[in-house]
């Protein structure tokens, strides 16, 4: 803004000297060093005062050259129309009032300029410029909500960028409509710009374009409750930005995946893909991206149990959204300096005009250049005090805003860490009531004395349990695997169990299948007092022995015997599910297809006798082992695997083996966090 009072200042009394042959430019130069100087001083301070932020080496380095052709009287209007658009680029993101006054400017000189150019290579280079110009005021009237102007701009900028074929500036013109329709909720009309776009950039190999129309397209989708079809779209959005390695893409992809996963209720797989998009954000540093990921994955932790996890999540999504909202604290700053650019840029432009203004006006009076420019500086310097002391204003409210935000903040830290305490407190308590219903291991040994019991819940508490009763001589023994984990998988495991008990002591059941049977009666009694139709349950697999007798029946969980393979009969050798090894042999007996509870189809549970042979080994065991996710790819470790750790294991005692499955687990598991709770019992009778 200085710049253009002084220049006005040289160029009006130059025109005086020319005219008169009286006002020379020692005149000039008393005025500027009396008058001018002075303000000059005090503007500076001023900026100073106000701290402005300043453009990169680089940035600057291309404003002054812009500038420069801006400036230049001999410049040609494809050169003009050029600079324009790319200083436009340059100023818009800190001043978007830049870009929409720079692009009109472009426009102007373009469509003048093309109806008096009929060289096809000009003409190419303004609508270049034209179009992209439109663009830009599209996206300008876009952001302040004026919809109908939006479509009007971005429709003009893509029919000039038909004409020319730029296939790249076809692509880009269909996103932006198909953005604004799927802002407005438009979808049929938002998916075919999308469409279309999608095609043309496929065909040109715009790898990073595909993969921003495919995420649209998801976002669209997974608006409309399609998740399948979202999810779908986000992963070959995800393997195209992994090929290019695009992080911040990757990151975006994961988020949006790992909230579609988020409802459709896996959340497994929602941690898995919150986690790395979190990691990933982290790694380049993205405020926005962390803070995306974070609050999904405090979502996540709530609904698993998790309440530390979910706390700390949730505190990094708040420091992430403060830390944006001092970006734009930042960005405010960076506006007042451009638009300070960009004024004192422009008068470069108005300063040639006004040098051939001079020549067609030389009948102008000194008085005039004086009174008009003192005027001017004075206007000018009123006018830029006001600005400072307004920005100083609002900068005032700013801060007590934030100091508002912070200090409520803190006060919801405060409560929740005191809820957090009392639920930590009340689980506890849950821990030490769960532990009373579990049989002792010395209870255990007294009739199994040769056996392990391998019991690590994924929380403090635990959706499975170990049973265990010894009635006239017969020991019964079980592995339980109740719905959910944490505080509400142990209390269905309470039910479970008193179930359980009152089978082999109240009702004198002996059977596993009638146990079973009568158990789910009992569970489904339980939770139909609540007048809401429950089908929470367990999946179990349970046996009684009988000295080398033993019976075994399962809900869904099944019972592994390894034998000598000698031992095995022919049958046995045949059969699909048993598991051959040249020393010993792992025989797998299937349970009923169904859970203890309230099932569409309630049939009879199933059970099997078992002749056992001396030193064979029972194994029974929740899918909690299985199913955990680890390795070098982040896989389940699956049944094939423990079965194999199973057979390595036949001449180790059964009470390191116990050690050595638990160490196994730990090292697939590695650094990802355990997803189910554990139990796996062993004996030898």
């Amino acid at each position: 803004m200085l710049g253009l009072f002084v220049s006005k200042v040289f160029s009006k009394a130059g025109q005086f000297r020319k005219s008169t042959g009286v006002f020379d430019h020692k005149h000039v130069f008393y005025f500027y060093f009396r008058v001018i100087k002075p303000i000059s001083y005090i503007l500076l301070c001023l900026i100073s005062f106000q701290g402005f932020s300043q453009f990169s080496d680089e940035q600057q380095h291309q404003i002054d050259s812009l500038n420069t052709i801006i400036a230049s009287p001999n410049s040609h209007d494809t050169s003009l129309a050029g600079s324009y658009v790319a200083l436009s680029e340059i100023l818009y993101i800190s001043n978007i009032d830049t870009l929409k006054s720079l692009c009109e400017k472009t426009s102007l000189i373009a469509e003048k300029s093309l109806l008096k150019n009929n060289s096809e290579i000009v003409k190419k280079s303004l609508k270049t410029s034209l179009s992209g110009a439109l663009n830009n005021i599209g996206y300008v009237y876009r952001n302040q909500g004026k919809i109908k102007e939006a479509l009007a701009y971005h429709g003009r900028s893509l029919k000039i960028r038909e004409e020319i074929g730029g296939k790249s500036g076809i692509a880009n013109s269909l996103n932006n409509i198909g953005v604004i329709y799927s802002d407005q909720g438009q979808v049929k009309e938002a998916l075919a710009y999308f469409s279309r776009s999608l095609k043309i950039r496929e065909e040109i190999g715009d790898k990073k374009g595909i993969a921003t129309c495919l995420n649209n397209i998801g976002f669209i989708y997974d608006d409309q409750g399609q998740l399948k079809e979202a999810l779908a779209y986000h992963s070959r959005s995800l393997k195209i930005y992994e090929e290019i390695g695009y992080k911040s893409g990757i990151a975006l992809a994961l988020n949006s995946m790992g909230n579609i996963l988020n409802k459709q209720g896996d959340l497994k797989k929602t941690l898995i893909y919150g986690l790395k998009s979190l990691t990933i954000s982290q790694e380049i540093g993205s405020p926005k991206r962390i803070r995306e990921a974070s609050i999904l994955l405090s979502r996540v932790y709530g609904k698993l149990g998790k309440g530390m996890k979910a706390l700390e999540m949730y505190k990094l999504h708040i420091t992430m959204k403060d830390s944006l909202n001092n970006e734009a604290t930042q960005k405010a700053s960076i506006q007042r300096q451009s638009k300070y650019e960009y004024e004192k840029q422009k008068v470069l432009g108005d300063a040639a005009h006004d040098k051939q203004l001079a020549v067609e006006h030389e009948q102008q009076q000194r008085q005039k250049v004086i009174s008009y420019s003192a005027g001017g500086g004075l206007a000018l310097i009123l006018g830029f005090l006001l600005f400072v002391f307004n920005r100083l204003k609002i900068t005032r409210k700013q801060k007590e805003a934030i100091a508002a935000q912070k200090q409520e903040i803190e006060n919801t830290h405060e409560q929740l860490a005191e809820h957090h305490q009392e639920i930590s407190d009340s689980i506890t308590y849950a821990e030490r009531l769960q532990s009373a219903i579990l049989p002792s291991f010395e209870e255990v040994d007294k009739y199994i004395p040769n056996n392990f019991i391998l019991f690590q819940p994924k929380d403090v508490v635990s959706g499975d349990f170990y049973w265990f009763e010894n009635v006239n001589g017969i020991s019964y023994v079980a592995a339980a695997d109740c719905t959910g984990h944490g505080v509400p998988g142990a209390l269905v495991s309470v039910v479970c169990s008193n179930a359980l008990n009152r089978c082999v002591n109240e009702f004198k059941l002996t059977e596993p299948s009638q146990i079973l049977d009568k158990t789910r009666e009992l569970v489904i009694a339980t939770f139909a007092k609540s007048g809401a139709n429950v089908k929470d349950g367990m999946d179990i697999a349970i046996c009684a022995i009988n000295g080398t007798k033993m019976t075994y029946a399962g809900a869904n969980n099944p019972l592994w015997i390894v034998r000598d393979t000698a031992l095995l009969s022919d049958i046995q050798k045949k059969e699909r599910d048993t598991y051959l090894g040249d020393k010993v042999s792992l025989i797998e007996y299937k349970a009923t297809r169904q859970s203890v509870g309230l099932n569409e189809v309630m049939k009879p549970f199933e059970q099997q006798d078992i002749e056992l042979h001396k030193e064979d080994t029972v194994y029974l065991f929740s899918d909690g082992y299985a199913d955990q996710f680890g390795g070098p790819k982040g896989k389940k470790l699956m049944y094939k695997s423990f079965k194999k750790l199973l057979l390595d294991l036949v001449d180790t005692p059964l009470n390191e083996q116990s050690e050595r499955i638990i160490t196994d687990f730990n090292t697939w598991k590695g650094d990802l966090e355990q997803v189910d709770d554990v139990v796996v019992i062993g004996f030898r009778v």
